[in-house]
């Protein structure tokens, strides 16, 4: 199996708290920052999705938080999908600072929607390889 697909992000420090700890709604700006830049990577824009009358949705998150992040700290987002039989997807993602400590593991159960019917499409994995490039990126 090939190394999940990944980015790398430094902390701002607008973005912590009071405690100078990285704020709890910005692990899920980066989780989802890795996910557009993996889509777009595989050559897959967001206008080409809305030309498809399809968009990514999130059904389901969860956040671990493992290791404080602070201001200046460098940070690799992954982003790992997990393909089922049915219209949802699982994605993976560890938020890991560079001595390899995981600050964070976010899981997350998405869909592809129809825009127009507002519902799910039944097969989103044959969806992601019609769009992609590099559905290798996908695990497909």
């Amino acid at each position: 199996m090939s190394e999940p697909f990944s980015v790398p992000v430094t902390v701002r420090g607008y973005e912590t708290d009071t405690q100078g700890h990285l704020n709890q709604s910005v692990y899920l700006n980066y989780a989802e920052h890795a996910r557009w830049s993996l889509l777009q990577a595989a050559g897959i824009r967001q206008a080409d999705l809305v030309a498809r009358g399809v968009g990514p949705v999130a059904l389901e998150t969860t956040i671990r938080f493992r290791r404080e992040l602070l201001a200046g700290d460098e940070v690799t987002v992954t982003c790992a999908f997990e393909w089922g039989e049915g219209k949802t997807f699982r994605i993976r993602q560890l938020i890991t600072k560079t001595d390899g400590t995981v600050a964070a593991e976010v899981e997350g159960v998405g869909g592809l929607m129809d825009l127009r019917e507002r519902r799910l499409v039944p097969d989103p994995r044959q969806r992601f390889k019609e769009l992609a490039a590099e559905p290798g990126l996908f695990g497909l």
